[in-house]
């Protein structure tokens, strides 16, 4: 089968190359699903540069690249209650693959009719729903979202705006291919177009209401600043870290207000779902799969093309989400 693999530690620019590898093999309580898609996402850049901690760590040789995917069941192990022919979407590891095999518990049923790019990234969505969700925002309050063009905060948009809540979007500044105004952000600041500070700014855009939270994926200064945004016991929530610059605080930035600062991790990055999650992922896969719920693909790549999606996905956030099919 094709696969894209690694056999070193590095850049994804440098280190991938398409190779064909054998099928593998299922055991007892496992599944071999037959990849349909893909998504391309930075924790999978980070499982290539190997700086997640255990036990998510790269096993050489030929390491199959990628975490996230949706394929239909072809084979099951002992064990597994699943029927081939089945939809599922999973995070876990080798989904830049033709076939992968994956623990059933792992494995997310979806309807047979679901839209396969959106299959593709159910991790996305996941992490949207609970980013909102740990801020503790409410209706008619304001929330900032840094990197407005990923994929992962035009969700926290639309699903922010289900729920009455104003998200500023923040970004390097404005492209015209994607109108953030239509995916969900009541406001946007473009820091390329700054004439004032960034506490002015954020008061004259929320009409002098200022943030009650804040997801950041970036870091650097600007962060910084938004924290000093937040209105008593507000919250700031880091997903990421696309700046390699750091900010500053004095303890009394976090204490005079009451704030709170706390990390993302995704629900299902050392754990598989639980039984006890079925309603809440029920309902995020029907909002996620719902007509108005826009989901801006950048591309849809088969595996021979990895170089372009891999550098689409660096370098082009504002396209959308890189997608392999197969």
């Amino acid at each position: 089968m094709k696969a894209i693999v690694f056999d070193t530690i590095g850049s994804p620019r440098d280190v991938l190359y398409l190779d064909d590898i054998p099928v593998p093999r299922i055991g007892d309580n496992e599944v071999l699903v037959r990849m349909v898609s893909a998504s391309i996402n930075p924790g999978d850049f980070l499982f290539i540069e190997n700086l997640y901690p255990e036990p998510k760590k790269p096993v050489f040789p030929r390491q199959v690249a990628g975490n996230h995917g949706a394929g239909i069941v072809e084979q099951v192990g002992a064990g597994v209650g699943l029927q081939p022919g089945t939809l599922v979407a999973f995070s876990y590891y080798n989904s830049w693959a033709e076939y992968a095999v994956v623990p059933v518990q792992w494995l997310i049923p979806l309807p047979a009719d679901y839209p396969l790019e959106r299959a593709a990234q159910m991790v996305n969505p996941i992490t949207a729903w609970d980013l909102l969700d740990d801020t503790r925002v409410q209706p008619a309050q304001w929330l900032a979202v840094t990197a407005g063009y990923s994929s992962v905060s035009t969700m926290v948009m639309q699903f922010a705006r289900r729920r009455g809540i104003n998200v500023l979007s923040v970004v390097r500044r404005v492209h015209d291919g994607l109108d953030l105004k239509t995916h969900g952000a009541a406001a946007v600041l473009d820091l390329s177009k700054l004439e004032a500070g960034i506490r002015e700014t954020v008061l004259d855009l929320t009409g002098g209401a200022g943030l009650n939270g804040v997801i950041d994926n970036v870091g650097g200064p600007v962060s910084g600043e938004l924290i000093r945004c937040l209105a008593l016991g507000g919250q700031m929530v880091i997903n990421g870290g696309m700046s390699a610059e750091r900010y500053e605080l004095h303890n009394f930035d976090v204490l005079l207000s009451g704030l709170q600062i706390k990390a993302n991790i995704y629900r299902y990055f050392f754990s598989p779902p639980a039984e006890a999650d079925g309603p809440i992922l029920r309902r995020i896969i029907d909002v996620f799969g719902q007509p108005d719920f826009h989901v801006p693909v950048g591309g849809l790549h088969r595996l021979p093309s990895f170089e372009l999606a891999v550098a689409n996905s660096l370098d082009r956030a504002d396209l959308g989400k890189q997608i392999f099919t197969m």
